[in-house]
């Protein structure tokens, strides 16, 4: 697949603007270590950077693997010959009020004007803030999240030293409202994580019952829409997968990952309070940082340090070209690939050679070839997988809960099934779900 060259003369007409602006500057020589060693070390590097799956590509549909968009590429090029940063405003005045802007665009996705938010290195690092607050509010309660919930939330309350404890999900990979409401009976529940996508299946906790749930209980609600919550613009969602983003904007804090649906580079990731009151939370002292300026540096609402301003600049100017709007161009990407998965269930669930565990509720479908028994079920999903990755198609493995496959029994001590795994999350694969399903029901023949 040829990448995208042309773009480069937009770069060079966008660096001599920006140089332009600094023209009133005495010359000066930057050390270099010259282009044509230069070029031979970028040579060597792109032989290497070829040992890698063709993440790009429409046949890769293994991992939340999506490429950022040209503008984004080129704003954070571009930002990058100044490489401000964002931690206080002498570091990066620019691009402090670009991440300003593009945060409260996400936010204003929610119905938030009013909310404290900023960027940070991914989903991680929004996710332990979130839960950083959630414990200087409600410290030493318990952080609860579905079985189903990413693996970080285990390890960030182990870090925050908060205790933490899992709830069992249904056999759609949801949190089980039965049994979240017996746990939060005994009081001492301080934070329930609400997924919307999930790592494994993309599943959507059911964010209003747990809403509700909160008002009998009084624990906080943190959303970890990582993965999911740019569909709340999308308008070809389930029922009950609108409600739950429709419900997004009651929570108490959401995490969402530009870098994954939000088509940036790797590196950015969000985090927004419904109360900006958090703020006091992170209030410390700096002899040194905060002096430039009577004006929020966003350095004092985070727990990182230096931060690229670099990402922020990417995300605005992806933001402007695409703005968040429902039913705008940048909806319709996601939107294609939900009918992508959609279509792709509908193939896999019509043949006879595949079971899928449920209807995606986003992007991802998890599937499994027929067998007699969950050892022989797992070892074909792992040659199909193999044989898939022969013909130039790249899927994903998964071990996940028998539960998930209606009519399919536990054997023994077994509880899982090795499982194949698909995310459709580019839009160019609604063009490509064809060719995908005559690869794998070719697989199955080998």
């Amino acid at each position: 697949m040829p990448f995208d060259h042309d773009s480069l003369e937009i770069l060079d007409r966008a660096l001599k603007k920006l140089d332009a602006g600094f023209s009133q500057l005495p010359e000066f020589s930057p050390a270099s270590a010259g282009a044509e060693r230069m070029r031979e070390v970028l040579v060597t590097l792109a032989e290497k950077l070829q040992d890698n799956y063709p993440y790009f590509h429409p046949l890769y549909a293994g991992q939340m693997l999506k490429p950022p968009h040209p503008v984004a590429r080129l704003a954070y090029s571009l930002a990058m010959y100044i490489n401000p940063n964002n931690h206080a405003l002498d570091g990066g005045r620019a691009t402090s009020e670009l991440e300003k802007e593009a945060v409260a665009e996400i936010a204003a996705m929610f119905g938030w004007k009013e909310f404290l938010g900023h960027l940070c290195g991914g989903g991680t690092m929004a996710n332990l803030e979130a839960l950083w607050v959630a414990g200087q509010i409600h410290p030493m309660k318990i952080v609860l999240a579905s079985d189903q919930a990413h693996y970080t939330h285990q390890r960030i309350s182990g870090v925050l030293q908060l205790p933490f404890e899992k709830v069992e999900c249904d056999s759609h990979g949801r949190m089980d409202m039965n049994a979240l409401a017996k746990r939060a009976a005994r009081g001492d529940v301080g934070t329930v994580v609400a997924t919307l996508g999930t790592t494994a299946t993309g599943s959507l906790d059911p964010l209003p019952e747990i809403l509700a749930l909160r008002e009998k209980f009084g624990f906080r609600v943190h959303v970890d829409a990582a993965y999911g919550g740019y569909f709340a613009l999308a308008s070809n969602l389930a029922e009950n997968a609108a409600r739950s983003f429709a419900s997004v904007g009651k929570a108490d804090s959401i995490v969402i990952d530009p870098h994954k649906h939000g088509l940036q580079p790797y590196g950015c990731g969000c985090v927004v309070f419904r109360d900006p009151g958090v703020g006091r939370l992170y209030k410390h002292d700096s002899p040194y940082t905060y002096f430039s300026s009577a004006e929020l540096h966003l350095g004092e609402i985070s727990l990182e340090c230096s931060r690229p301003g670099a990402v922020a600049a990417a995300l605005w100017a992806t933001q402007k070209l695409l703005p968040l709007a429902r039913a705008g161009e940048f909806a319709k990407g996601l939107e294609r690939g939900r009918e992508a998965a959609l279509r792709f269930f509908g193939a896999v669930n019509s043949g006879h050679k595949f079971i899928p565990a449920f209807a995606p509720e986003l992007d991802i479908l998890v599937f499994v070839p027929t067998g007699d028994s969950l050892r022989e079920i797992s070892a074909k999903s792992r040659q199909i997988f193999e044989a898939a990755a022969r013909r130039g198609l790249h899927l994903a493995l998964a071990e996940l809960p028998v539960k998930f496959w209606r009519g399919m029994q536990e054997d023994g001590e077994r509880t899982t099934v090795t499982c194949l795994r698909s995310v459709l999350m580019k839009p160019e694969h609604l063009e490509w779900v064809g060719r995908i399903v005559e690869l794998l029901e070719s697989c199955s023949r080998d």
